[in-house]
């Protein structure tokens, strides 16, 4: 019997599907309603070949999710004016492109601490691409985010 994950794991988690989630949405043309019932039915916490699956926040990863899409042109924005200026990004990595728009999500919801939630996405972004330059990049272009979105927290 495996141990229950805790709190922080199920929040952990969250973020990895929330990056998942958007990253499907644009690569599928799917709608924020179609990934969020995929994954909470069929993700969270589901075991496969592969491994088993983290049980994830549902109210965490909702929370990103929607924020992630009713302030996608805000985040959007912060990300462009913290990469340099022949990336917009529109020309990056689509998995990067979903982990900012989940970052800048928890950021601007401002109920976690920008430093929390910058190292919890750089932490992500090390899943996605270990052994790469990437966790270095989304380190910096997460700290001007907040920086720009939540000044007074550093």
């Amino acid at each position: 019997m495996t141990k229950a994950p805790s709190k922080r794991q199920m929040k952990s988690a969250a973020r990895l599907y929330a990056v998942q989630a958007l990253f499907q949405m644009e690569a599928a043309g799917q709608t924020a309603e179609a990934v969020r019932d995929e994954f909470e039915t069929h993700r969270f916490g589901a075991a496969y070949d592969e491994g088993e699956f983290v049980e994830g926040d549902v109210d965490h990863f909702r929370a990103i999710l929607n924020a992630a899409v009713d302030f996608q042109a805000r985040i959007d924005q912060m990300t462009d004016r913290a990469l340099v200026e022949k990336w917009p990004i529109a020309r990056i990595d689509p998995t990067l492109r979903a982990l900012f728009r989940a970052a800048g999500a928890e950021i601007v919801l401002g109920a976690t601490p920008p430093k929390v939630v910058i190292s919890e996405f750089v932490d992500v972004a090390t899943a996605f691409f270990p052994g790469g330059r990437e966790p270095k990049f989304v380190n910096a272009v997460l700290d001007h985010m907040a920086r720009e979105a939540v000044p007074e927290a550093f």
